[in-house]
């Protein structure tokens, strides 16, 4: 086991978690979501949504990737990291009780620092960690946690299907990392530079708030906690044994969401069996 990646991947999955959860718990708190297909978060529509919209999303990514002109394709990724860190920015400073205008102020600071120092790999993964945190808390507090476990179901399958029988997201993944975009973590080695990406940390998250708006309703702290922390944990031990089999089959693209989902889905039914 490379324990430099090992101990890399838990420092940013454990700092990715914990600032999304506490973005996560004030959106739930104050009831801010984002209306997918309709404004009930219970409703499986907006799982199928959220999948549609993504589908569409990565199709066209991927027609820019082949056919458009590299001018064009440096504008347009460089517009979607900048909308999405700032955007997911004043997700995660809600919370801090800090002005409006000075929220503002940093999240244009940070948009900013990223494109001048757009080749910097401490800061594309600080503003990776910040899209993710963002990304996962707006997505757990509008979904309910059964449209959750469909989006994970789907969203698994298709990664699967991805990876291996298309091989699209292998395209769509080495396209972005070699631009330094913050869809990706750069996690380097002696050996390697791993790049992971955001959606296995997003995903995770967004199950994770979900199952807190949910365990809030009935249980007081420290019980609300149980289940989204064995849900992290369950990811947090998928994605360990991904990297681990992958760091000894340098260049051997592998779908993470696959298992971490099925520990996920396992790990939030045997919170439910115990009483929480």
């Amino acid at each position: 086991m490379n324990t430099r990646l090992m101990a890399q991947f838990a420092l940013v999955f454990l700092v990715t978690q914990l600032l999304g959860l506490y973005a996560g718990n004030y959106l739930i708190e104050e009831q801010i979501h984002a209306t997918v297909i309709n404004d009930n978060p219970e409703s499986v529509d907006n799982s199928l949504g959220l999948i549609a919209m993504m589908l569409a999303s990565t199709g066209a990514l991927l027609l820019v990737l082949r056919y458009a002109p590299e001018w064009f394709m440096a504008l347009l990724f460089r517009a979607m990291e900048s909308l999405a860190v700032f955007a997911t920015t004043l997700i995660v400073l809600l919370p801090s009780g800090i002005a409006d205008n000075y929220i503002f102020a940093i999240a244009i600071l940070i948009v900013a620092l990223r494109i001048i120092f757009s080749r910097q790999l401490l800061l594309r993964n600080i503003a990776s960690i910040v899209s993710a945190a963002g990304a996962g808390a707006l997505i757990g507090a509008s979904l309910g946690v059964l449209p959750i476990i469909v989006f994970l179901a789907l969203l698994a399958i298709y990664d699967f299907i991805a990876v291996f029988k298309t091989k699209h997201m292998v395209e769509l993944a080495k396209g972005l990392t070699k631009r330094n975009l913050a869809f990706t973590l750069a996690l380097p080695t002696k050996e390697h530079q791993f790049e992971l990406g955001t959606g296995d940390l997003v995903v995770p998250l967004a199950f994770a708030v979900s199952t807190l708006a949910a365990s809030k309703q009935q249980l007081l702290p420290p019980a609300s906690l149980v289940t989204p922390s064995l849900v992290l944990l369950a990811s947090f031990l998928g994605l360990i044994a991904t990297l681990h089999y992958a760091s000894g089959r340098r260049g051997k693209a592998l779908p993470a969401l696959p298992l971490q989902c099925a520990l996920m889905v396992f790990a939030f039914a045997a919170a439910k069996i115990a009483g929480f």
